[in-house]
């Protein structure tokens, strides 16, 4: 997919990955028709547990062939990563020249063709055959000598933890591959006086890959009259409402408050217009930033993170980026991603907890049951009262995520949570929320993310784990910080000098 064609919607159709085998013409013709036809079928079994399509390649047998391989599939847009198994002894400095080549993310399969020993009928055609033990260690010396960054699955394909740890790198190389492609829009400037919304756009687009400009709010206040005028796209909109939520009884068509529910789809008509226009698949808006807007936008931005697209608030570009990533590596499963905010906790000794929520915008793909559509008073942003989806987040697992700049380069911070049901009920909170326990605990959790200097605008997904955050991290060169239940203060607090260190080092002081 190039940068005009994006999907604003989140779906890995259209994406592929390469499956590259490594050998030699040492073997002779024999061996190599062997190699081939094993490769087939590991191809083969592999194919049918991944995402995305994976595609065969003939057997690299030579550095040449390598290379050009590898210059390739950097240079085809469909392409989001290589996978790479050493079949036989495949001499590592015939991979040089393609590896430095290489710009798409690369995992190194550690397996073989057969599963058992035939340990009867073992000989030395057998092991000249069969030598993925000896060749990928090769494999892995290059990588290590290069400082390649990529991944490494480990077992027989036919293995149901085999094909989780590729379908996850490959879900991670989705969203590696949406963020290099992603057009980001910006109406206004970030909020005022915040620190953890500003960052480098410039060092985004080179690191990241991702456009971050920015967009008068004024042009999308005229999207929006446009898409006002047009009353008939705006009943359509209002009856789609009408059908997917239980809506207010005062923003029915005999409601008092029906015309701000107008508002609202005009303001989604105009925005999905004026990003489809710019080619973004990513926005932020500011509550300070509105001019002639109505209202906040509420309902259009929790609909089209819904759909696919990264939302950040108040000109938080960096959490729209990862919105926009996690939707995509979420494409086709259970649950979804979206912004979120640590708002305010219960210090219950013991039963601690996060109640997670924003002003408006929490993306309705948390929950499994039907919002409500709803109309409140915002006492923020001096605009009309907006409609808005609500809703509690189902429980379960989920991963908490930031995206931090930390002046010489990007943080990933990663904590794992168990979303859980409120104590008591929410009548006065009319959002969308989620209320989560982290892991270990409250008190290192919340040490530990403070330690980091994580933001507090975060991206909650329930539908990848944190496996999938932490390939991404590696693909894009981000320092990558995980906060769980092995995690403790003295060890976290070494865990960010490593990685400061670390990292200022391989990008050069």
């Amino acid at each position: 997919m190039t940068q005009d064609n994006v999907d604003p919607q989140a779906t890995l159709d259209g994406y592929e990955v390469w499956f590259l085998t490594g050998s030699q013409g040492l073997y002779g013709e024999e061996t190599l028709r062997q190699v081939e036809e094993q490769s087939r079928a590991v191809h083969e079994t592999l194919a049918g547990a991944l995402p995305v399509k994976l595609v065969w390649k003939p057997v690299l047998k030579d550095a040449d062939g390598i290379r050009r391989a590898l210059i390739e599939a950097s240079a085809d847009d469909k392409v989001i990563g290589v996978t790479a198994w050493m079949h036989t002894f495949s001499p590592a400095k015939m991979w040089i020249g393609g590896l430095n080549a290489l710009t798409k993310p690369l995992l190194h399969l550690h397996t073989q063709a057969n599963v058992a020993l035939p340990w009867s009928e073992i000989d030395f055609d057998f092991m000249n055959l069969n030598q993925a033990a000896h060749g990928d260690r090769e494999f892995g010396y290059a990588l290590a000598r290069m400082g390649v960054r990529h991944a490494t699955a480990i077992g027989h394909v036919s293995d149901e933890r085999v094909q989780q740890r590729v379908s996850n790198w490959v879900r991670a190389a989705a969203g590696a591959a949406a963020i290099r492609e992603l057009k980001l829009t910006r109406f206004g400037d970030n909020m005022r006086y915040v620190a953890v919304t500003e960052g480098d756009k410039t060092e985004a687009e080179i690191s990241l890959g991702v456009q971050v400009n920015t967009w008068a709010v004024n042009e999308l206040a005229a999207a929006v009259d446009a898409a006002e005028a047009d009353t008939a796209a705006v009943d359509a909109l209002v009856a789609s409402y009408e059908s997917a939520y239980d809506v207010d009884p005062s923003l029915r068509g005999d409601g008092d408050r029906h015309g701000a529910l107008r508002d609202g789809a005009a303001i989604e008509l105009g925005l999905r217009a004026l990003l489809q226009q710019n080619g973004s698949a990513a926005f932020t808006t500011n509550f300070e930033d509105l001019g002639t807007l109505k209202q906040l936008p509420g309902l259009a931005v929790q609909r089209l993170m819904a759909d696919g697209y990264g939302f950040g608030a108040e000109g938080d570009w960096k959490t729209a980026v990862l919105v926009r990533a996690m939707n995509v590596a979420g494409a086709g499963l259970p649950g979804g991603a979206s912004l979120m905010e640590d708002y305010t906790y219960d210090l219950t000794p013991g039963a601690e907890k996060i109640l997670g929520a924003h002003m408006l915008e929490v993306s309705p793909t948390l929950t499994s049951t039907r919002p409500t559509l709803e109309i409140h008073p915002l006492g923020i942003g001096g605009k009309d009262d907006p409609v808005r989806l609500v809703f509690t987040a189902d429980s379960g697992e989920a991963v908490v995520v930031a995206l931090s700049d930390t002046r010489d380069g990007f943080r990933l911070t990663a904590n794992v949570v168990d979303v859980v049901p409120p104590t008591e009920a929410l009548p006065k909170l009319p959002v969308g929320r989620a209320v989560w326990e982290p892991r270990p605990s409250f008190p290192v959790a919340a040490e530990a993310w403070l330690t980091a200097g994580a933001a507090h605008h975060t991206v909650m997904t329930t539908a990848v784990g944190l496996q999938v955050v932490e390939d991404l991290a590696t693909m894009l060169g981000t320092e990558f910080l995980v906060i769980d239940e092995h995690t403790t203060s003295r060890g976290f607090r070494d865990e960010v000098r490593g990685q400061q260190t670390w990292h200022r080092l391989d990008r050069g002081f």
